[in-house]
């Protein structure tokens, strides 16, 4: 299942980018190969652009309601070689953490670019790609990595230059996720896929700059099993009653993935699919049902 090759320059605490081929799958036995694929929390958009570049959908909408984020993706879709150049040209060192640290809190001001750019500089600079996290090493850098160790800039350059290749069939959307979910039939062609990667609902605060509360949760559960909605959907979350509590009304498959935000642990989640459907089975290695 796991994908072999990383296409996103960002770091993404629980990025899902070893999703892509299941979701591959998915696509294809659902008659949804080549259609529409929509992620309401981009993030480092990994399956999405996995998706792109091996032709399984035709178009990916990327959404993410951080500004920062949504900056990332204004820049390297619109303004690549701009993005560019301020890669080659800046130094990876605490004096640029500080400066573009302020930018992407917005205490210093900066084009669509120098924002994007700031997202991009934290991310591969801080632990755990966190936006709000510490710096790799600490501030006096004592530590036995430095904050230039996940700053590959030949890597990065590389990846921004295919993402801006396929500049054209990516559209880039900052919103919330249920307003732009409940427009979704009207956004989407009938051959679709939507995948949701919420905010962790235990977790979520610690890691992310935009996370929710249990209403949050439970309105784009409600939502997604209503009538109303009627795009194919799969929704991944960690593996809590609250959350087998919302999608009762759905079918599911627990599993555990291995991560690494500060520390390394083997996470339980749980996936969620739309009624309509159709799973692979042994699609996801040492899943179950959830009852």
């Amino acid at each position: 299942m796991y994908s072999n090759k990383l296409y996103t320059p960002l770091r993404y605490p629980g990025g899902k980018a070893q999703f892509a081929p299941f979701i591959a799958r998915l696509m294809e036995e659902n008659g949804l190969a080549g259609g529409h694929y929509l992620e309401p929390y981009a993030g480092g958009a990994g399956v999405a652009l996995e998706l792109l570049f091996h032709g399984h959908a035709e178009h990916i909408h990327i959404n993410d309601l951080d500004p920062a984020v949504h900056a990332f993706w204004v820049a390297v879709t619109q303004e690549s070689d701009a993005l560019l150049d301020l890669l080659h040209q800046t130094p990876v060192d605490m004096e640029q953490w500080f400066r573009w640290r302020s930018v992407l809190r917005g205490e210093s001001t900066g084009t669509v670019v120098e924002r994007g750019f700031a997202t991009l500089f934290l991310n591969r600079t801080n632990r755990s790609g966190i936006l709000k996290g510490g710096v790799i090493g600490g501030l006096a850098q004592s530590g036995t990595y430095k904050l230039d160790a996940r700053f590959k800039k030949d890597v990065l350059a590389a990846r921004i230059k295919k993402i801006a290749q396929h500049a054209d069939h990516i559209t880039v959307h900052c919103e919330d996720a249920l307003a732009l979910l409940s427009r979704a039939t009207r956004l989407l062609p009938v051959r679709s896929l939507v995948y949701l990667d919420p905010p962790y609902f235990v977790k979520g605060r610690g890691l992310y700059r935009n996370y929710y509360e249990h209403q949050d949760h439970l309105a784009i559960a409600r939502l997604l099993q209503s009538r109303q909605f009627r795009r194919p959907w799969l929704v991944s979350y960690d593996n809590v009653n609250e959350i087998r509590q919302m999608y009762e009304l759905s079918r599911g498959l627990s599993y555990g993935l291995s991560y690494t935000a500060q520390q390394r642990y083997i996470g339980s989640e749980v996936m969620f699919f739309s009624q309509r459907l159709s799973v692979p089975d042994g699609a996801i290695p040492q899943s179950q049902l959830v009852a």
